[in-house]
């Protein structure tokens, strides 16, 4: 039976990610020839050679930028024509297993190699500072072909969803500099979830005939229409004095207040240690984030174990057991059986801009915060909600882009298993354009937190509260749709 307010539909989440892969990339039959394609999506070799040196030197006007210039369009050079269709990959060679480093040979052929990053080297905050101001220097200059590349530049992220939200966040700071227009985005999925490629249609895994696959995957790119997608700061307060191990999601910040329009409960403590990052498809508190981060740490101390999705799920699922998300003996501490002794959680609800206090279901060992329909490998946790039932809980149908968050509970293994089976639906809890959780410990010393895949964890206070309070960010990110 479908789950209760959910409408009765038919659910592509259940698919393979064989057919995934080839709805996504391979539907068209029409053969790409790899030259014609190299020649529309090269740069012209003056300004590869010129970003790859602002990037290195880490100076857009260093003297050897400069030279490139002067040399292009000095003594009577002929004028340079811009790419057609000019793209930029970023690519985590250690994603996707052993297809990684094959991948990335596979795109240096397709393009000009200096136009295709590989993570691990170079960042995507030192491409827009450098390379883009590159590009942006040589158009203020007068360059023609600068300027046609930079409007026209479109990037491609392949990795994981973690890899494609760092390159969003860095990006979204073009917005915030005034630099626009800000570079739409299409993904290669070489995580294990790839939430966020599946929905926008990349596919949820990388397909298996990829050499073709790739040449398809950039001419979407470069013709696909775009799409919006809402992104949200999470701000972390916590009493000073605690180390945190962050992810490269998560940055140290000055202190910064939180929202002032909710008064704090008790004292304060003197001094805060802040941090700062940005998600798009989720956050999440408890059981399900204490999985993420042991599997985390044991692919990192044994890599050799994680040689692609099918065997990182299934390391995955082997720890999920191990850490009682399946069975919790009744002798444990209560606070591996219900998030309700540790957290309070305050709301600003659909359609109101007051804050208000909602109550923790005891049952709650796991609460997700969800902004795409898409979760734990394509399963809509949330549900397509008739309209009455709508109605009656004071929700909206939910979109990546309507400014809104879904915040539902997962109460054990069993249950998580059977609403990622769409058999029963979870925990609706509420619905918010923006949260504050505040998180105090007692028998619990630390808890675990992700925010889209990246997990770590999170020391607690016996006498002051940490804050968690997630907003908006004011400029959406612009995906370039695959579909």
């Amino acid at each position: 039976m479908a789950p209760p307010g959910t409408a009765r539909r038919f659910s592509g989440s259940g698919r393979t990610s064989v057919i995934d892969s080839l709805r996504g990339f391979t539907l068209s039959g029409v053969r790409i020839d790899k030259e014609d394609l190299r020649k529309r999506i090269t740069f012209p070799e003056y300004l590869r050679r010129a970003m790859t040196e602002a990037i290195r030197a880490k100076d857009a006007d260093a003297a050897a930028v400069v030279h490139f210039y002067e040399e292009a369009h000095g003594g009577g050079a002929p004028p340079v024509e811009p790419a057609e269709w000019p793209i930029v990959v970023f690519i985590n060679s250690k994603s996707g297993g052993r297809h990684g480093p094959k991948l990335k040979a596979r795109l240096q052929e397709l393009m000009g190699e200096e136009q295709v990053f590989d993570l691990s080297t170079v960042k995507p905050h030192e491409f827009v500072q450098y390379g883009l101001s590159c590009l942006e220097n040589f158009a203020n200059l007068g360059d023609s072909c600068a300027k046609a590349t930079r409007e026209k530049l479109k990037i491609v992220v392949a990795g994981g969803d973690g890899t494609v939200g760092w390159v969003l966040g860095c990006l979204g700071d073009l917005n915030k500099q005034g630099r626009l227009p800000v570079p739409p985005t299409g993904v290669i999925p070489l995580g294990t979830g790839n939430d966020l490629s599946r929905s926008f249609g990349w596919g949820g895994s990388f397909p298996f005939n990829w050499k073709s696959s790739v040449k398809r995957t950039l001419e979407k790119v470069a013709h696909g229409p775009t799409a919006r997608l809402d992104s949200w700061q999470v701000l972390i307060s916590m009493p000073a004095g605690e180390e945190l191990d962050i992810p490269y999601a998560l940055k140290a910040t000055e202190e910064t207040p939180l929202d002032q329009e909710l008064e704090v409960e008790g004292e304060l403590p003197e001094k805060v240690s802040c941090y700062q990052g940005v998600f798009y498809n989720y956050f999440s508190i408890g059981m399900d984030a204490q999985v993420a981060y042991g599997f985390h740490h044991l692919r990192n101390e044994k890599p050799y174990l994680a040689q692609g999705p099918i065997s990182n799920k299934m390391i995955y699922s082997g720890y999920s057991c191990q850490q009682g998300w399946f069975c919790t003996p009744c002798s444990s501490y209560p606070g591996l059986r219900s998030l309700k002794n540790i957290l309070r959680i305050y709301i600003k609800k659909v359609n109101n801009s007051k804050w208000e206090q909602i109550p923790v279901p005891s049952s709650v060992r796991s609460i997700v915060v969800l902004n795409l329909p898409s979760y734990g490998s394509g399963r809509n946790p949330w549900g397509k909600l008739k309209p009455d039932y709508l109605e009656k809980r004071g929700f909206v149908q939910a979109h990546p882009d309507d400014g809104y968050l879904e915040i539902f509970g997962l109460k054990q293994g069993w249950h998580a298993s059977m609403v990622m089976a769409e058999v029963i639906s979870a925990k609706h809890i509420a619905q918010a354009s923006a949260i504050r959780f505040e998180l105090r410990g007692g028998e619990w010393k630390k808890s675990y937190l992700q925010m889209d895949g990246e997990p770590w964890k999170q020391p607690m206070n016996k006498e002051f509260s940490t804050f968690v309070e997630i907003k908006r960010v004011a400029y959406q990110s612009l995906m370039v749709r695959g579909d």
